[in-house]
Parts: structure tokens; C-alpha cells; sequence
């Protein structure tokens, strides 16, 4: 095999691997009901912690199976965004209460919001064309300056990646892998022993949903990695946007989506892990969704139910770029690398997804 067909063939492996787990994914998320902001809305509005318990389970799942693949030597330390050494603080806290408060306005956060899509909802539809003209804007368009030349001037320049383990352990990195692995089973076994039994569906659905999030980085920084790139002759992760390993985030990659679309005919954007992941969760979610006999079309019934949805959108599109990921991006795919960002987005997210339901309360 050349050169050339190498490059070909670790792209088309790294590319299908993105639509096989993004097809594993919404078919999962749709059998279990997953939902961040669905989970949330139960707790406080129903008092049931079921769903929130379930994505605690499948974010420890997500840990354990990355920490164990780092510590196998199969993926690197350090090179995803999640590590990056500037912990851009008021980013992850603005960008996340903001996003938190557009998936609750919105019905549901990214990957939430696809799923929809392959039940059948046109409102979801509408949702994902909006959060991804925001995310785009955010990006590379007037937001973006906004963005960089606010928000991302305050940060913390830490002298090692900002992961849990080599903050703990800079000298012996194996060992913040170990604790971080430890503390993950810990909270998977509180949340299986506390409170009623969770339903064997939605059980099924963490478990897997935080193992294909662990086998995406798997494809990304162990399948996807070419020693020496034939036309850069240089290391190389292949078929992803960041140029570095990947696993599954939901605002980032629509945007992306759009934007080769928008310019398909120029040649120069290119599919990659993220958006092929996509793609996958919408047909995954269908083919069940259809199979069950659960497809139905949905549409909007009021002007502010409509309006709701839109600024839902642009929240989470902005948001989710500001914060550098979604429930799903920092939720799953950052805390499975112990990302110190990504803990701080959660706690943003659950804050702004509670001050949402708490405002929709109050308005009846």
C-alpha cells in the first residue's frame, strides 16, 4: 500500500468509523430516553433523579474506558482541546450558563435535538439550522471577534494540559489516571445503588452511549493516526476538524455541516469525524424510532413556542462554541479526559438550565 492509499484508507476508517458510533448513538439515546436537559426538567420538576442517574453512569463509563485506553498507550495525553494548557475560565462559565438556558428553551440540548430529527420533529429541524448559523457566527464570523477579544483575554496558563490527572500527579501522570478511573466508579455505583432501580433500557443506553464516546477517541487517536503525514511528512491525526484526537460533541460539528455545504462547490471543506457522528445520530435515531413505530411529525403550534425554540438555538449555538462544547462535548466526551474545562462547563450548564426551568415555572 502507498503512501497515498494509506492516507485514503485511514480516512475512510476514521470517517466511517464516525458515522458507525454516531448511528450507535442515536439509536441508544432514543431506546434510553437520553437527555441532559430532559433529565434536569425530571429532577425538578418531577423529582425523579432516574435519567440524571443514568448520565452520570454513562459519563463514568466515558472515563473509565478513556483512562483505560491512555493508559494502554492507545490514545495521547495532552493533544485534544479538552487539554489544552489555557483554562479559559470565563468562557466555560458565560458559554455554558448560556447554552444551559438555550436547551431548555430549545426542548433539548444538541444531540437531544438531533435525535428529534429522526423521531420526526420539524421543530428540531428549525433548532439545528439555527444553533448552527450561531455556532458558525461564533466561529469564524462577527461573533467570533467578540469572542476573542473578551471573553478568551482571561484565562489561567497552567504550566501542564488542564486534565484532573496531571493536576494531581504531573510527575507521574499514570497515577492521575488510576484516581481518575477510581473516582468514576465510585459515582457509577452510588448512582446505581441510590433510589429506585433504573429501568434496564436506560441502563443499557449509559452503558453504551459512555462506551461509544470512549471508542471515538479510540478511532480518532489510535485508528486516525498516521506516524508520518505523505504530504507533510510529519505526525498527523487524520479526518478531523481540530487536527487532533476527537470524540462526539453536537455544536461544533453542525456548524462545520453547514459550512461545507454552504461552499461545496469550492473543493476545500472537507467531511470529517464530527460530521460524519452526526449524520449517524440522525439515522440511528430514525431507524429505531421508525422500527418501533415511533415516528411521528411534529411542528410548532404558537408564535411562542416558535420563538422559544429560535433564541434556544442561537443560545446553544453561541454558547456551545463560547464554552468550547455541549452537554455531550463537555458532559461526556471533556470529563472522559478529566478536563478541568469541562467540570466547570457542567457546573454552567446546570446552572443555566436551571435558571430556564425556574423563569418557564414561574410564567406557568
Amino acid at each position: 500500500m502507498t503512501d497515498t492509499e494509506l492516507l485514503q484508507h485511514t480516512q475512510s476508517v476514521v470517517l466511517g468509523g464516525g458515522l458507525a458510533l454516531g448511528l450507535a448513538f442515536g439509536a441508544l439515546a432514543h431506546l434510553g430516553r437520553f437527555c441532559t436537559m430532559g433529565a434536569m426538567a425530571d429532577a425538578i420538576g418531577l423529582g425523579s433523579w432516574l435519567r440524571l442517574r443514568a448520565w452520570a453512569i454513562a459519563a463514568a463509563t466515558a472515563v473509565v474506558g478513556t483512562q483505560a485506553l491512555i493508559l494502554l498507550d492507545l490514545i495521547p495525553r495532552g493533544l485534544s482541546l479538552y487539554e489544552s494548557s489555557r483554562l479559559l475560565w470565563a468562557s466555560h462559565i458565560v458559554g455554558a450558563f448560556l447554552f444551559g438556558v438555550g436547551m431548555v428553551l430549545a426542548s433539548g440540548c444538541g444531540v437531544r435535538t438531533l435525535v428529534r430529527i429522526g423521531e420526526g420533529s420539524l421543530k428540531a429541524v428549525v433548532v439545528l439550522l439555527v444553533m448552527a448559523l450561531s455556532a458558525l457566527l461564533t466561529i469564524r464570523g462577527v461573533l467570533a471577534v467578540l469572542r476573542n477579544s473578551t471573553l478568551e483575554t482571561w484565562f489561567v496558563a497552567l504550566p501542564h494540559p488542564q486534565t484532573l490527572g496531571l493536576s494531581l500527579s504531573p510527575a507521574a501522570p499514570g497515577l492521575g489516571e488510576v484516581v481518575g478511573m477510581g473516582l468514576a466508579v465510585v459515582v457509577a455505583l452510588l448512582a446505581l445503588g441510590r433510589g429506585p432501580r433504573l429501568p434496564a433500557a436506560l441502563l443499557l443506553s449509559a452503558l453504551g452511549i459512555g462506551g461509544v464516546v470512549a471508542l471515538g477517541w479510540f478511532v480518532t487517536g489510535h485508528l486516525g493516526y498516521l506516524p508520518e503525514h505523505p504530504l507533510t511528512l510529519e505526525p498527523a491525526f487524520v479526518a478531523t476538524h481540530s487536527r487532533g484526537p476527537e470524540s462526539l460533541t453536537f455544536v461544533g460539528p453542525p456548524a462545520l455541516a453547514l459550512e461545507h455545504l454552504l461552499y461545496f462547490s469550492d473543493g476545500t471543506r472537507r467531511w470529517s469525524f464530527g460530521t460524519a457522528t452526526i449524520v449517524g445520530v440522525v439515522l440511528g435515531a430514525a431507524l429505531v424510532a421508525v422500527a418501533r413505530g415511533r415516528f411521528r411529525w411534529d411542528g410548532f403550534r404558537t408564535t411562542q413556542d416558535l420563538s422559544h425554540h429560535l433564541v434556544g438555538g442561537a443560545f446553544m449555538g453561541i454558547g456551545g462554541v463560547v464554552a468550547g462544547g455541549c452537554t455531550v462535548g463537555h458532559g461526556l466526551t471533556g470529563i472522559s479526559m478529566l478536563s478541568l474545562g469541562s467540570l466547570i462547563s457542567i457546573a454552567g450548564m446546570a446552572l443555566g438550565a436551571w435558571a430556564a426551568l425556574r423563569w418557564l415555572e414561574a410564567r406557568g
